[in-house]
């Protein structure tokens, strides 16, 4: 076993009395308050979150785009400067390698933002099938990545710093931004995965910490609270957010997970997965994720089987109490004809098997 890794904002959380978990290796907060606080505060006000444990990879050169264009299910020919893209990596049977973001810095500058437990493993991917005039980094190791969320997150933001925010539109970012007081400038972003409005910021490590403290600092009269990983899952999960490992995995196709919006299989690209893609896309998938609420008492958790009768028809991807509507709720994978709105199905908890039906997603949408 490696050694516990841990972000350069590790000291701040232990200031703040942070209870930490080991996740995927990394020494992470799971809260500071308490899970249902941390989440109501980032409905209502504002959460910070160091999520500094994601990836970062660079793809740099004259073919970039072309390789990317290969590598991923969105299409990148469609990305102008400043812009974000959510897409997908697939093996050549649909399967999942990695969901992550891609930032269009400039016309042979892209920025991937992956997911923490699969850094390695994407940027091997990525070396294994480089070509063309293609540089690949990962600069993992260089940033700090926070995340503000939340209804008064703009306004906490505009107290440090003199760019206009509101210029930074839904999946669009700004480059070497200036926060007072902090020496390097920050990549600020607007994606979010707390289904709130909110920044992403990544900066030099040697001002995470600078960045962390001015953001505390600026949020003291807006109900700003530090966030740990326990309400960042239940935030995302309320507003259908993918969650590798989880809904997406090397077994579980895009497609499958309800993210074909991030596959273009129209594009001429032959990218990899695309045959099995497109036939899913066209036909239909033999599975689908869908929305449960129990009807009988209990929490359907990650795993736990999914019933029709005697039959098992698939199984709960994530799960639980849903703090802002106070419901058990999950995210299941079954087979394509259970999968109706309304349709009863049970899961099995423990020894007991729980009647539960199948509901609208996502659990929340922002008003």
């Amino acid at each position: 076993m490696g050694e516990v890794k841990r972000t350069p904002i590790f000291p701040e959380y232990e200031k703040l009395g942070a209870k930490t978990i080991d996740f995927g290796g990394w020494d992470l907060p799971v809260q500071f308050s308490s899970i249902k606080e941390e989440h109501h505060a980032t409905r209502e006000k504002a959460g910070l979150f160091d999520v500094s444990h994601m990836g970062e990879v660079t793809v740099t050169g004259l073919d970039s785009e072309a390789f990317l264009q290969k590598m991923v299910t969105n299409d990148v020919s469609k990305l102008n400067i400043n812009q974000a893209q959510y897409t997908a990596m697939c093996y050549p049977d649909g399967g999942t390698v990695d969901d992550f973001l891609i930032y269009k810095r400039d016309e042979e500058d892209y920025l991937l933002v992956v997911n923490a437990a699969n850094t390695e493993k994407d940027y091997e991917w990525l070396v294994e099938h480089q070509e063309g005039s293609v540089e690949i980094n990962n600069v993992s190791e260089d940033l700090v990545q926070l995340a503000l969320q939340g209804p008064n997150a703009q306004t906490i933001l505009q107290k440090i710093t003199s760019e206009d925010l509101s210029d930074i539109k839904f999946f669009r970012f700004k480059d070497d931004v200036k926060v007072n007081g902090v020496k390097h400038g920050a990549l600020v972003s607007r994606t979010g995965y707390t289904g709130e409005d909110g920044f992403e910021i990544y900066i030099n490590r040697d001002s995470g910490v600078d960045l962390w403290n001015a953001i505390l600092e600026a949020g003291e009269g807006e109900g700003l609270q530090a966030i740990g990983l326990g309400a960042r899952d239940t935030l995302r999960f309320e507003a259908n957010l993918a969650l590798y490992g989880q809904e997406l995995t090397k077994d579980i196709t895009p497609i499958e997970a309800g993210i074909g919006f991030a596959v273009k299989v129209n594009k001429e690209v032959d990218f990899i997965g695309k045959e099995v893609l497109k036939e899913q896309k066209e036909n239909g998938p033999k599975r689908k994720l869908v929305g449960i609420e129990m009807i009988d008492k209990g929490i359907p958790r990650n795993g736990y089987p999914v019933m029709k009768g005697d039959e098992e028809v698939g199984f709960v991807t994530s799960g639980t109490q849903s703090p802002t509507l106070g419901k058990n709720v999950g995210l299941a994978l079954v087979n394509t004809q259970y999968a109706n709105e309304g349709e009863e199905l049970q899961v099995k908890v423990r020894k007991r098997t729980l009647n539960a039906q199948v509901v609208p997603t996502p659990f929340y949408k922002r008003k």
